[in-house]
């Protein structure tokens, strides 16, 4: 099943990773090497918390009192993951999504399914909502191993 493939792609990664350390196969195989880590340490875990917070201030502060503006989305999602990157998480790639509206009294609903590894990644979402527009913020950090 599915956790065969992923413990399949885990073993590849790391013989992968342990060959290239010893400078390429050179015809052998090498065995693997049992220092690559595959999990991220306590403290270099993606901090939803701290995100959540940068992603509200920076929806404040570029929203504030707003109109609606559609070009506004890309500016908001590209500095939400200038922050990210600035948090130095080895190995993690981030993903910003930012979708904004009118508010114009209907309901909107937003769903997201993702597959990924429950001990690793992690996802951040704040939302922004004033008279005139609502935007939705969400960032996704995917642990490379």
């Amino acid at each position: 099943g599915r956790r065969g493939r992923r413990r399949q792609r885990r073993q590849r990664l790391t013989r992968r990773a342990a060959m290239a350390a010893k400078g390429g196969a050179g015809g052998k195989t090498a065995e693997p090497d049992s220092t690559f880590v595959i999990r991220p340490s306590y403290k270099q875990k993606f901090p939803v918390g701290r995100v959540k917070e940068a992603m509200a201030a920076v929806l404040r502060e570029r929203l504030g009192e707003s109109k609606y503006e559609t070009e506004a989305t890309a500016d908001i999602a590209h500095e939400i993951r200038e922050k990210l990157k600035a948090l130095k998480l080895p190995r993690y790639k981030f993903m910003v999504q930012v979708v904004m509206g009118e508010r114009k009294g209907e309901g909107v609903r937003m769903g997201c399914r993702c597959f990924w590894d429950n001990d690793t990644d992690n996802y951040a979402s704040e939302t922004f909502v004033n008279d005139e527009i609502f935007c939705v913020a969400s960032a996704f950090a995917v642990y490379l191993y």
